[in-house]
Order: structure tokens, then sequence, then C-alpha cells
């Protein structure tokens, strides 16, 4: 199962940058005590989620993949909740498993439920082009693009320019501050990739267009927007926008990446304080497992989008061979034919993914701090994770 992210770095400048070097061999990371937390099933219809293969595949954390993780797992057979790893590589203390972190792209899901609110009430058309509503940003070589079509990545529209092609290079930007109008005109000077709606390509610059599309149609700014739509009305009390703030607010567990040193040795370096302002629409936001199941869970009763605008959020663009992404998420069917619709994300440091049966006979939400987020493959507690929860 492997899940693709992409965020361009970008940074604010901030004096204390906490880095932690271990010179040690990958294996000694195992040495911290790891503790996990597990609730009761509730007795309901359907299977329950089965606890000790949970309970096996957060076991040994801190390990050279991941130094923590949070997880929780719902639906009509009963919930699991589980911690393990550490806070911090210093201390070795618990991991908090009520912690904040980055989500990454799963924002990407909010932002589709903004838009498709916006749909539902007529304030935009989904078939428009988005240059009806932002003439002066979308230039004529994308003025076919439709709103649907930046909702599931088959605008055509390139990546902007990033701030480096490697680790070591996005970590010297990772104070840099990045304009989301900035951000569209380096894309859109470019030529597109493919005609619009003939192919489908997941790149951030499509949900930093339809934020500004959120702001210039509702007169407020994207963050306002989405903390009134969304997170107020859902009791979302611990997801924010951190905006140009490279720092976590409130409790939170370090994010690490593992860097080779030219010895053979792996240095464990922290990136917990790193901006994000890259991200913005399509990838900045803070959250909690709490929270983003109760968005989850709202979402897919139909009490966030309404029924016909949440059809988009479950369909797949049609004619679009390999397509898996819809308005905000994804398709995705196990191994044993069961059909998930999903979105994961991923910050230096943090892996994120939210996922359900269309019934919500079974979720799933976790945070895995990962030491190689922005890898091309799964993070391997991610995938042992993802087959414990969805395995009958």
């Amino acid at each position: 199962m492997r899940m693709r992210t992409h965020h361009p770095a970008r940074t604010t400048a901030l004096a204390t940058v906490l880095t932690l070097s271990l010179a040690l061999p990958a294996c000694a990371l195992a040495t911290p005590a790891s503790a996990a937390s597990v609730s009761t099933p509730a007795s309901a219809r359907g299977s329950a989620p089965d606890a000790e293969a949970l309970r096996a595949a957060l076991a040994g954390l801190p390990d050279a993949d991941a130094t923590a993780a949070l997880v929780r797992v719902g639906g009509t057979g009963g919930v699991w909740r589980g911690s393990a790893g550490v806070h911090d590589l210093v201390s070795g203390r618990a991991a908090d498993p009520d912690a904040r972190f980055r989500v990454g792209s799963t924002t990407k899901v909010v932002t589709a439920a903004v838009v498709l609110q916006l749909a539902a009430e007529g304030e935009l058309d989904l078939g428009r082009p988005a240059r009806h509503y932002l003439p002066d940003l979308i230039p004529g070589a994308y003025g076919h693009v439709t709103v649907r079509q930046l909702l599931n990545h088959t605008s055509g529209i390139p990546a902007a320019d990033g701030t480096g092609t490697n680790f070591e290079e996005w970590y010297a930007h990772r104070f840099d501050l990045h304009s989301p109008r900035e951000t569209v005109v380096s894309a859109t000077a470019k030529k597109p990739e493919f005609a619009p709606g003939t192919e489908q390509h997941y790149l951030n610059i499509n949900y930093t267009v339809l934020g500004l599309l959120v702001e210039r149609v509702t007169g407020h700014s994207y963050e306002r927007e989405t903390a009134r739509r969304i997170l107020a009305p859902l009791g979302m009390r611990n997801t924010y926008f951190p905006g140009a703030d490279p720092d976590i607010r409130g409790p939170h567990n370090h994010g690490y990446q593992a860097v080779a040193r030219a010895d053979g040795t792996t240095e464990y370096r922290d990136v917990t304080v790193w901006g994000t302002t890259d991200g913005w629409a399509a990838g900045n936001m803070i959250s909690t497992t709490a929270d983003l199941e109760r968005f989850l869970t709202a979402l897919f009763r139909g009490r966030v989008v309404p029924r016909p605008q949440l059809k988009e959020m479950l369909t797949l663009p049609a004619g679009v061979p390999g397509a898996t992404m819809s308005a905000g998420l994804q398709r995705y069917v196990t191994p044993d034919g069961t059909e998930l619709w999903l979105k994961s994300g991923g910050r230096w440091g943090y892996n994120t993914v939210i996922a359900a049966t269309r019934d919500l006979s079974r979720t799933l939400v976790y945070s895995v701090n990962s030491t190689d987020a922005k890898g091309q493959g799964m993070n391997p507690v991610a995938a042992r994770i993802v087959q414990a929860a969805f395995t009958p």
C-alpha cells in the first residue's frame, strides 16, 4: 500500500531550533522503553478490532523506523486506542497519547470539505473554471481547469518550484516563508502537464489554488473560514493552522529524521520545529488523533458535507486511467476486497492516515513519528497498523 505525499519544505526564521544528533547504530533506538494503552472494545455489531494484532503492530517502539505511534481504531464492532514509543529520544519518557502533530496532506480532506460546502450553498460551481473566480491569478493557459479538476488532481497544473531536492537542502530552508499566491504563479508559469481531465497527478498545487478560491469566494482567510465551518462546529479544539509559526503549540511528541553518516552510523535529527507555509491549504494543519477521528466519523455520516456533495468525495473521476484520488480522499481496496476511503499525510518526522469503510464499520486514525516521513515507501510501522486494523 503506497501512499504518496508531495510537500516542498518552507519555513520561517527562528533562533531556537532543537537538533539532536545521536551517533548510534539504528538498532540502538530499540533501547528506550515503550508504552501502550488500550481501551476495552465496545459491544456492537460487526467484528471487534484485533487488540492482540494492534498491540503487536506497535511493539518494539522506538525503533529504526519510528520513535512513536498513536492509534485509534473505531467502528460498529468496537474501539481500540493505543500508543507506543517515546515523547523524545533524550528523556525516553512514554509518548503522549493525546499529543498534537503535523497532519500533512490530511489537511486536504478539510479543504475539500470547505469547498464542497460552498458548492452546496451555491457559492461556487464545481464544473466552472477556477479562472472564473480567480481571473487575476489563473492565466489563460489554465482557463479550462475546473474546480472539480483541482479537487481530484486532474487539472494538469504542474508543481511549483521547490526549495530543495533532498533532506539536507530542505532542512537548510526549513524557516523560509512562502506565499500561496507566489506558489501558484510559480506553477502556472510553466506549461500544463496534460490536458485537464485526462490524467491524474497528485500535487499540492491543486489545493493551494483551492485555498485561494475559498478566500476569494468568502472574503475571509482560509484559516478563519475553515475554523468557522469545520473545526468549531465539530469541537476540534486541538486542531489549528500554525501559519508562519514553526513550533507545534501544546503537548506533542518530537519528530526525527534518520540521516546516514559517512561512518555508517545514523543521526536521528530532531525535526519537530519546522515551518510549513509551503503546505498551507494542502498540508499545514496540526491536530490530534481524537480530533481527526471526530472529523472522519462526522464526514462519513453526512454531518460535514451534504450527501449530494459527499458523493464527490466517494467517486473517482471518470475516464481517467489509473485514477485513485477523489475530491480529497483516495480509494484503496485491501487484499481481502475491503474498500477503504482514506487520506495520508507526511511532514518531516510525522506520518498520518485517516481511513474508513464507507459504512463506518471500521475506521482508523494514526500518527506515526516516522524517521523517514518523506520516503517513497510506506513506513513499516504504519503498514503493520493498517494490516492489523483492517484484517478480519
